[in-house]
């Protein structure tokens, strides 16, 4: 047999008091310019790069020859100094 309207809705007022509410939330959109976010990203790559270099310099003897330390060097000898030079274009005729 069928329920009706309001036995339904009865229902699903029963279930929900049980269960925990949940909280929707939307991540805000990012409101900066594009070459904001560029500066932000090659100074989070500069920082990651001197803790990279921070890691590698306390690195015990035992790891120092190791495919870790290999990665490490790699990662240190990338010159983001370049990247960070770069002016990108603000667009639509500002340049």
């Amino acid at each position: 047999m069928a329920l009706t309207n309001a036995e339904r809705q009865r229902r699903y007022r029963a279930r929900r008091k049980t269960q925990p509410p949940q909280a929707q939330y939307r991540k805000a959109p990012d409101r900066r310019s594009r070459p904001q976010r560029w500066r932000a990203a090659v100074r989070a790559l500069l920082d990651l790069q001197e803790e990279y270099q921070a890691w590698l310099d306390n690195l015990p003897d035992a790891f120092q020859e190791s495919a870790l330390a290999q990665k490490l060097e790699a990662i240190c000898e990338l010159d983001l100094d370049e990247l960070a030079s770069v002016e990108p274009p603000r667009g639509y005729g500002r340049d």
